[in-house]
C-alpha cells in the first residue's frame, strides 16, 4: 500500500498528489511514468512522473480528472492508501548534452514538461518554457517553472492572462530572434505538439514529443500502446513515451485517440453518477473535451 501524504487542485479539474514510494523515488527520471491501481478492483492507469524527492522517498503526480480512475482518484485525501503504485515505467527523456531547450507545455502537459525542464536547469542547460493555456483560470507551476528557467512565456487561447496566442506562435518568434536550440521538448494535446514538430523540422531542431495512448500493462505485453514512428509501430510503455516528433505519425495517433470515445463517455458518466451518490464529487476534464473535438475534426 502506498500512501497519499499531500492532494491539492492546481485548477479545477486538475489534483496534484505527493504518494510515499522510496525505492521509485530513487530511481525515476524525467519521462518515466508510474501505473497505479486504486484498489483491488481498479483498472490500472499510467502517469508520468511530476516530481520527487530522493531524500524524503517521495513521488509527485498531477492528474485531470478525466476518466473513471482519475475522477475517483480526485476525491481522495492525504492519509488514504493507493493499492498498487509501480515504477518506474518508461524511458527518461534524453536530456545529456543539452545546452539550450525550449519546453513546451499545453495544458496538462506542462506538469509533465516541468521535470525537464527542472532537470535541464540543475545540469547548466539554458532553458525556455513556453506554456499554453485555454484561459487564465486553468494555468498551473508558474512559481515552479520560474525557478527553473531563463525565460517563461504563459499564452492563453482567450487573452484572460493578457498573453492571448498559441505556443507556436512564441516558438516561431523565439527562432525567428535567434534562439539557437538545440531541443525543443513538446508535451500535450496531440495536435499542439505536432504543430510545434511541423515548426521546428524546416530549422533541424531536435524535438522529442510525449505520447501517451490507451496502456493496460504498461510493460510492452499487451500491444494496446502502439505509436507509427516512421515505418514501423512502437510501444509508448517500453520504447517510449518519448518519441522523435519529426517521425511520428500524429494523424494516425489522432484516430487511434478516439476508438473507445463511447465507452470512456458511459464510464465517465457511470462514475459522476456513483460520486455523487456517495457525495464526493471531482473535476469536469474541459481539456479533455476540447481535445476530443479537435480530434473528431481531425478525422
Amino acid at each position: 500500500m502506498f500512501e497519499i501524504l499531500k492532494a491539492e487542485q492546481l485548477n479545477k479539474d486538475v489534483t496534484r498528489m505527493v504518494i510515499a514510494a522510496p525505492d521509485i523515488a530513487q530511481r525515476i527520471k524525467p519521462g518515466q511514468f508510474i501505473m497505479l491501481r486504486i484498489d483491488e478492483h481498479g483498472e490500472r492507469i499510467p502517469l508520468t512522473m511530476n516530481d520527487c524527492d530522493p531524500e524524503a522517498g517521495t513521488v509527485t503526480i498531477v492528474f485531470q480528472a478525466v476518466g473513471a480512475t482519475t475522477m475517483r482518484l480526485a476525491t481522495m485525501h492525504a492519509g488514504e492508501y493507493l493499492q498498487d503504485f509501480v515504477g518506474p515505467l518508461g524511458n527518461p527523456t534524453e536530456l545529456d548534452g543539452v545546452k539550450r531547450a525550449c519546453i513546451i507545455g499545453g495544458g496538462l502537459g506542462t506538469a509533465i514538461a516541468y521535470p525537464q525542464a527542472k532537470w535541464l536547469h540543475e545540469h547548466g542547460a539554458q532553458v525556455d518554457v513556453i506554456t499554453g493555456f485555454r484561459t487564465s483560470e486553468l494555468i498551473m507551476l508558474q512559481d515552479e517553472i520560474e525557478a527553473v528557467s531563463e525565460h517563461q512565456f504563459v499564452v492563453t487561447d482567450d487573452g484572460s492572462n493578457g498573453h492571448r496566442g498559441l505556443v507556436t506562435q512564441v516558438l516561431a518568434k523565439q527562432i525567428d530572434a535567434g534562439a539557437n536550440y538545440d531541443l525543443v521538448v513538446a508535451i500535450g494535446p496531440v495536435i499542439m505538439m505536432q504543430k510545434v514538430s511541423e515548426l521546428t523540422e524546416p530549422h533541424n531542431i531536435k524535438t522529442w514529443v510525449s505520447m501517451n495512448p490507451l496502456m493496460i500493462d504498461g510493460t510492452g505485453m499487451c500491444g494496446v500502446c502502439r505509436v507509427k514512428v516512421g515505418d514501423q509501430y512502437l510501444h509508448a510503455c517500453v520504447d517510449g513515451p518519448d518519441f522523435d516528433g519529426h517521425l511520428v505519425d500524429f494523424a494516425d495517433a489522432l484516430r487511434r485517440g478516439v476508438q473507445y470515445r463511447e465507452p470512456e463517455q458511459y464510464a465517465r458518466e457511470a462514475t459522476a453518477h456513483k460520486l455523487a451518490a456517495e457525495g464526493r464529487s471531482c473535476g469536469g476534464g474541459a481539456e479533455l473535451r476540447e481535445e476530443q473535438q479537435l480530434r473528431r475534426k481531425a478525422g
